[in-house]
């Protein structure tokens, strides 16, 4: 029996998870489990990467006590965040996604490059955090001065794991640089921004072994979390998908990128997948409901939430796709911004968070039949957010597809199932 190991981590949870072949079937045990979140630094939200780094290693000596041989090891983690490396150390703090330091820095990118061009060239959706506005706010900070290049987040740990520097395709597609023609950083734009052409370096594809940890390979998977999930979705046939957790992202396979007007103006990502595109669209997620629950009810289980969301009669919705909800210091008060009147109670919330996200969804679907020419009859919805039977229902009435909710560990399973391939 072969074992392999995925270390999943998202913004909330990190988990190591070892999977084998059984049988036909891919069978997993998770072994650790650890905590993530920003954390504030200087009135900056920032990530804690050292905490990671040691949670990483204290996961792999976990799985290496229950399973003492494993073959290889992989990390995917959210995409567009990086570590600034100067030589072998990093630059801190590392910045997190959700931090407000590029909101300046947008309009002096735009000028130097329109966003109708950066689209036309990478088919990326304009959102305030990809990585080409988080680097030039850096440039203008000064902190590339003394920086010889960058890691994104699982390129970084994985570079503590074997010391080898490495350039994952998937990863570097969510940050708004890649060319969509060629799959490589589009040297007009590194030229245009000015940024150091050193940091762009050929980019590598899931499947490659880069290294080796304490006698495991240490090897790429699609080490952004979406690119993990979309390959660990049983899907029959191409069909809609959504990867549900902090953000819903919403999308299909297609066979190459889309970035014509149509799908610029409904603000449609092309990143990419292992041997297709990934059409899809960041949906203000679960962290909507996240928030109001630490706020409003924080030891209220979720099943009740639900149940009781399910009861109430508040009808009014929200447009989920609105920046209001990106990181307000009160979520309720965000609700509040962009209702006729408050509800009554506090379950009223997430009645209308639920609803408005189903519709959302609806919203996004239509974009996407109207933009590839095809109806899609199944919607697979995969993360966290598919064991929610409530919102599964609202989606399906909302969009007349089938909903095939899995709640399964996608994302953990596509990890896992690259290593394998490769390994056969």
């Amino acid at each position: 029996m072969k074992y392999y190991l995925a270390v999943d981590i998202g913004a909330s949870s990190g988990r190591h998870i070892v999977g084998w072949k059984e049988n036909g079937e891919v069978k997993t045990q998770e072994v650790y489990r650890f905590p993530n979140g920003v954390t504030e630094h200087d009135g900056h939200l920032t990530w804690d990467i050292g905490a990671l780094e040691g949670h990483v290693k204290v996961g792999i000596d976990e799985a290496l006590k229950q399973y003492p041989v494993i073959e290889s090891l992989s990390i995917d983690t959210w995409g567009v965040d990086y570590v600034l490396m100067d030589g072998s150390k990093p630059i801190l703090p590392c910045y997190a996604y959700r931090d407000g330091r590029t909101e300046t820095v947008i309009p002096k990118v735009h000028e130097k490059i329109p966003f109708a061009e950066l689209y036309r060239r990478t088919g990326i959706q304009f959102q305030p955090f990809n990585t080409i506005y988080q680097l030039y706010a850096d440039k203008l900070a000064g902190r590339l001065d003394n920086a010889c290049g960058f890691l994104m987040i699982p390129e970084y740990l994985l570079y503590k794991l074997c010391g080898v520097k490495s350039h994952e395709y998937t990863n570097a597609t969510t940050g708004g640089m890649v060319s969509a023609e060629t799959g490589e950083y589009d040297e007009e734009i590194i030229r245009a921004l000015d940024l150091p052409k050193g940091f762009f370096k050929p980019l590598q594809q899931p499947g490659t072994v880069i290294g080796e940890y304490k006698g495991v390979k240490v090897m790429l998977c699609a080490t952004h979390d979406t690119g993990s999930a979309v390959e660990g979705i049983p899907m029959e046939g191409n069909e809609l998908y959504i990867s549900s957790g902090t953000w819903s992202l919403l999308g299909v396979k297609t066979p190459k990128p889309l970035t014509d007007e149509n799908s610029q103006a409904a603000n449609y990502s092309n990143e990419g997948g292992v041997g297709y595109n990934r059409y899809q669209k960041n949906i203000m997620g679960m962290w909507l409901v996240n928030r109001l629950r630490a706020e409003l009810c924080p030891d209220k289980p979720w099943n009740e939430i639900t149940a009781e969301a399910e009861e109430k009669h508040f009808d009014h919705t929200v447009d989920v796709y609105d920046p209001i909800f990106l990181a307000p210091e009160s979520m309720k008060a965000a609700f509040d911004a962009k209702l006729p009147h408050p509800p009554k109670c506090e379950m009223g919330y997430f009645r209308c968070a639920y609803r408005s996200l189903a519709l959302g969804y609806k919203q996004a679907i239509e974009e996407i039949e109207r933009n590839t020419g095809r109806t899609y009859h199944k919607l697979y919805i995969v993360g966290g957010g598919a064991k929610n039977a409530f919102l599964n229902r609202l989606t399906e009435e909302a969009t007349g597809k089938q909903v095939i909710a899995l709640p399964i560990e996608a994302t953990a399973l596509g990890n896992l199932k690259i290593q394998m391939e490769e390994d056969a």
